[in-house]
């Protein structure tokens, strides 16, 4: 404490060591949330692909100039990403930056950025017979349940088809990507992720037989 009674260093240091320290998972959650791989959004943001990588790993602390940049691609303020506001409801489907064409959607459940968190993906009907998805890798857990359609699920070298009602989890630093595998229609998932590995805790055990 200085003589005139303000108090130098302590907690407020501490905060911002915090809020500095979670920059990196609310970034990974907003990339996903948004539907941005990691050398989407570094186009997008104008930021080097290794710095993003970084960041989102905490191996590097975030400048207040990517910060904007990052924000304004993501659509949400700075004050979303260091976690002082909680993320606005967003009242209509995104359709994803990845696949803007094919008209893929996808719906925020969760109103925050960083921790577990949920949204909806709505793949559009393929007039032709879907390649292999494409695969991606990132830190993280997740789990999805398959609401309606056929969803194709390409996990490492194994090949899953998902029908309604049918749930996978995996940690998604395994490579992993997603398609419509049906015709018909369209195929829904819901998807839960934790950008630093969070998991569902399940609390009951099966029906006894």
């Amino acid at each position: 404490m200085t003589g005139n009674g303000t108090t130098t260093g302590g907690p407020a240091g501490d905060d911002v060591a915090d809020v500095l320290a979670a920059v990196g998972p609310r970034l990974r959650a907003a990339r996903v949330r948004h539907g941005h791989t990691l050398t989407e959004a570094s186009r997008a943001a104008g930021v080097a692909l290794s710095t993003l990588s970084r960041v989102e790993n905490g191996r590097r602390r975030p400048t207040l100039d990517l910060l904007l940049h990052l924000a304004r691609a993501y659509g949400v303020s700075l004050d979303e990403l260091a976690g002082l506001a909680p993320a606005p409801p967003r009242e209509a489907p995104r359709p994803a930056p990845r696949r803007p064409a094919g008209g893929k959607a996808v719906l925020p459940l969760t109103r925050y950025v960083g921790g577990l968190h949920a949204h909806k993906h709505v793949l559009p009907a393929t007039e032709t017979p879907p390649s292999r998805p494409r695969q991606v890798s990132h830190e993280g857990y997740e789990w999805l349940c398959v609401l309606s359609g056929r969803l194709w699920l390409a996990l490492g070298d194994r090949d899953l088809l998902l029908t309604a009602g049918e749930v996978a989890e995996f940690d998604t630093r395994t490579p992993h990507g997603l398609a419509n595998a049906g015709h018909g229609g369209p195929a829904e998932y819901l998807i839960m992720f934790g950008p630093q590995g969070e998991r569902l805790r399940p609390r009951t055990g099966p029906p006894a037989p």
